[in-house]
C-alpha cells in the first residue's frame, strides 16, 4: 500500500514540510496579487517600475553630449522614452516624492529632478491613441483609448463622475456634493451670488475631481482654473484637459499657490477636504490671499453641518468671523461667505492669533514661496479692484486694469500691447493660416504672457488660455486676473505641473529670455530641454508658434528637427517692426 494512504499521523515529516511549503507558496501569491491591484502599494510599485525604464534611459553624460551636439547644429533626432513614459509628470513623480514628509502634503507638491538626473527623451502617446473629441462634445465625451485609465470611473460612477461606455469615457456632469448635476448645483449657488450678471468671471476650484464644475461655469462667462494634486485619483487633471477645461496639477500644502493675490472673483472647494483651520488657519489665510475683495467663498462638503465634525464646522466659523467675512447663506453642507473691502476689521481679538503682515510682505510673491501665518495687507496692492467695483465681463477684458496705474504710462502701454496683438492674431489666422477660430483648437498656452494681449485676441475663439509669467520677468500675472483671465507664474527651466499631451497649441514670445538670467545675461538652462518640455505638453499634430529674433528662431528651428517637429519660418506681419521672425511648427504624430 501507498504512503498515501497512512493516517496523517503515520505521514513522512519532510513531505509535511513539501506540502506547507506549497501551500504557504499559494496563499502568499494570492495576497500579493491582491496588495498590487487593490492597494496604493500597487501604485507605487508601478510608478517605482516607471521610473526605472526612464533612469535607465538617462546617463548624464551621454545627455550632456546629445545636447551640445544638437545646439551646436548637428543633425540628431532624440529619441522615444518608454512605453511607460506616457503619463509621465518629472515634478509630480509619486516614486521620487513618496520618500518626503507628509506634512502638511509636502510630499505631494512639486519636487523637481535636477536636469542632469532626467532622460532626455520624447514621451509617446499610448498605444491606440487618437485625435481628440473636438470641443465643445469634448465635455461630455472623450476617448477611452487616449487615457485607458478605468479607476475613477470605477470608484465614483455612481456620483456621476464619469462612466465608462464602449469606447469613450462619459461625463454625466455630476461631483462627490453634486451627483445630480453641476447645473442644478451651479443654480442653487446662483439664488446666492450673482452668477449670471458678469460681476463674476475669474473663479478657482480647489480639489476639482474631473473638473465638471468649472466646465458648465463656461456657460455662465465664469472662467474657472481647477487644481487639483496627483493622488489617489491619478488622472483626475488628465480627464479634465481632455474635457477642454481649464485645469493644471497642484497641491496646497506647505507653500502658496502660484497665483497673484486678489486674484479670483469666487473660490469653490467641494469636498476637497482642505484643513482649512489647521496650522493656526494657514490654508484659510491662503485662500483669503488669492480672494478679490468682495469676492465669495463656497464650501460645500465635510465640515460644513457634517456629522461627527462639530470642532472643525465651529473652528471653520470662527475664522470666518474673526477675517470680518459676511455670512450669505448656510444651504444643507454648503456654506457661502462674502469677503470684506479693505483691513478695518484687523487687528482683532481671535483665538487663531491672525494678525495683517507687516510691510515687507508682497502677497504677489507665490512661486516656491512658504506659505504666512499672516493675513495679506490689501492696502499693499494698489488699485480698486474689488468685485463689484471692478468692470463687468467682457468690458474688463479691454479696460485698463486697475493695478496697471502703478507702472510708468500703463494706460499708453497696455493700449498699445492690445493693438499689437489684435494684428497679430489676424496675421496668424490670415496668414500664417493657424487653426485658432476653429474646432481642432481648444486648450492654448502663452509661455510668456505679460499682459495676456494673445490671450485677448483670442477671446472670441472657442479656446482657453493659460497664461504662463515667468517669476523672473516682471509681476503682471495680477493685470492678467484683472482683464478676467487666468494664468499662473512659472520658471520655463522646471517642467510644468500637467500631463503629457494637454494643449493643442502653445505660443511664446521671447523664447531665449526664458532661459536667460536677466541680470547676467546667462543662460540657466538651455532651449534643448525647453523644446522637449513643450513637446511633452503638446497633442501630437498640435502647434507651436515662437516669436524672436532670426539667429534664435534658426536655433529653435534646429532644436524642433531634433524633436521630430515640421518647422516652417515666417516673416513677421507686414505693420510690426524690430525685425522678428516666426517659427509655426506641428508636432507629428509618431507611435512606437
Amino acid at each position: 500500500m501507498g504512503q498515501s494512504n497512512l493516517p496523517p499521523s503515520k505521514r513522512n515529516p519532510r513531505q509535511w514540510r513539501l506540502l506547507d511549503i506549497v501551500t504557504a507558496g499559494f496563499f502568499g501569491f494570492i495576497f500579493l496579487f491582491f496588495v498590487l491591484i487593490f492597494t496604493p502599494l500597487g501604485d507605487s510599485l508601478a510608478a517605482s517600475g516607471r521610473q526605472t525604464l526612464l533612469l535607465s534611459n538617462s546617463d548624464p553624460r551621454q545627455r550632456h553630449r546629445l545636447i551640445a551636439a544638437i545646439e551646436a547644429g548637428e543633425q540628431r533626432t532624440i529619441e522615444a522614452c518608454p512605453p511607460d513614459a506616457v503619463d509621465h509628470m518629472p515634478c509630480e513623480d509619486p516614486r521620487l516624492n513618496s520618500h518626503l514628509s507628509r506634512e502638511m502634503n509636502y510630499y505631494r507638491e512639486r519636487h523637481c529632478p535636477r536636469p542632469e538626473a532626467t532622460p532626455l527623451c520624447l514621451i509617446p502617446p499610448p498605444e491606440g491613441y487618437k485625435i481628440p473629441v473636438q470641443w465643445p462634445e469634448s465635455l461630455h465625451k472623450i476617448r477611452h483609448s487616449n487615457m485607458p485609465h478605468d479607476k475613477i470611473a470605477d470608484r465614483k460612477g455612481h456620483q456621476g463622475w464619469m462612466k465608462r461606455e464602449g469606447q469613450h469615457f462619459i461625463f454625466p456632469g455630476g461631483g462627490t456634493m453634486f451627483p445630480d448635476g453641476a447645473i442644478q448645483y451651479i443654480e442653487k449657488l446662483g439664488q446666492y451670488i450673482p452668477i449670471k450678471s458678469g460681476i463674476l468671471r475669474t473663479a478657482l476650484d480647489m480639489g476639482c475631481g474631473v473638473a465638471s464644475f468649472g466646465g458648465y461655469l463656461l456657460a455662465r462667462d465664469i472662467l474657472t482654473m481647477s487644481f487639483a494634486p496627483r493622488d489617489s485619483h491619478k488622472s483626475q487633471i488628465q480627464f479634465a484637459l481632455e474635457r477642454g477645461i481649464p485645469a493644471m496639477v497642484a497641491m496646497l500644502g506647505t507653500r502658496r499657490l502660484p497665483f497673484p493675490a486678489f486674484a479670483f472673483d469666487l473660490v469653490h472647494c467641494s469636498r476637497c477636504l482642505i484643513p482649512f483651520t489647521a496650522y493656526n488657519a494657514t490654508y484659510f489665510i491662503e485662500v483669503d490671499r488669492l480672494l478679490r475683495p468682495s469676492g465669495y467663498l463656497v464650501i460645500s462638503g465635510p465640515p460644513v453641518q457634517w456629522p461627527k465634525q462639530d470642532k472643525e464646522w465651529s473652528d471653520l466659523q470662527a475664522v470666518a468671523r474673526a477675517l470680518c467675512y459676511e455670512l450669505i447663506a448656510v444651504d444643507g453642507n454648503t456654506v457661502i461667505w462674502k469677503k470684506p473691502v479693505g483691513n478695518s476689521c484687523m487687528p482683532n481679538q481671535n483665538e487663531f492669533g491672525l494678525e495683517l503682515c507687516d510691510g515687507s510682505d508682497d502677497p504677489n510673491s507665490a512661486w516656491y514661496f512658504k506659505l504666512k501665518k499672516c493675513v495679506s495687507n490689501t492696502d499693499s496692492v494698489k488699485g480698486d479692484y474689488a468685485v463689484g467695483r471692478i468692470h463687468k465681463w467682457p468690458a474688463r477684458l479691454t479696460a485698463a486694469p486697475p493695478r496697471a496705474t502703478i507702472m510708468k504710462n500703463s494706460a499708453d502701454v497696455f493700449e498699445a500691447d492690445s493693438r499689437r496683438w489684435v494684428r497679430r492674431v489676424a496675421y496668424y489666422k490670415n496668414s500664417l493660416n493657424l487653426k485658432l477660430g476653429t474646432p481642432a483648437v481648444r486648450n492654448v498656452m502663452d509661455m510668456n504672457a505679460f499682459f495676456g494681449g494673445f490671450a485677448s485676441a483670442v477671446a472670441s475663439d472657442p479656446v482657453w488660455v493659460m497664461n504662463v509669467v515667468p517669476p523672473r520677468k516682471p509681476y503682471t500675472l495680477d493685470l492678467i486676473f484683472d482683464r478676467g483671465l487666468i494664468g499662473v507664474y512659472h520658471d520655463w527651466c522646471e517642467p510644468f505641473s500637467t500631463y503629457p499631451r494637454s494643449y493643442d497649441l502653445i505660443h511664446v514670445t521671447s523664447i531665449e529670455s526664458l532661459i536667460k538670467d536677466p541680470a547676467s545675461g546667462n543662460n540657466r538652462c538651455n532651449i534643448v530641454d525647453l523644446l522637449v518640455e513643450i513637446d511633452r505638453m503638446l497633442r501630437p499634430e498640435g502647434t507651436v508658434v515662437v516669436r524672436d529674433t532670426p539667429d534664435v528662431i534658426k536655433k529653435v528651428a534646429h532644436v524642433a528637427n531634433a524633436v521630430r517637429w515640421k518647422p516652417t519660418i515666417h516673416d513677421q506681419e507686414p505693420e510690426s517692426h524690430g525685425g522678428e521672425k516666426i517659427l509655426v511648427a506641428t508636432k507629428r504624430y509618431w507611435t512606437l
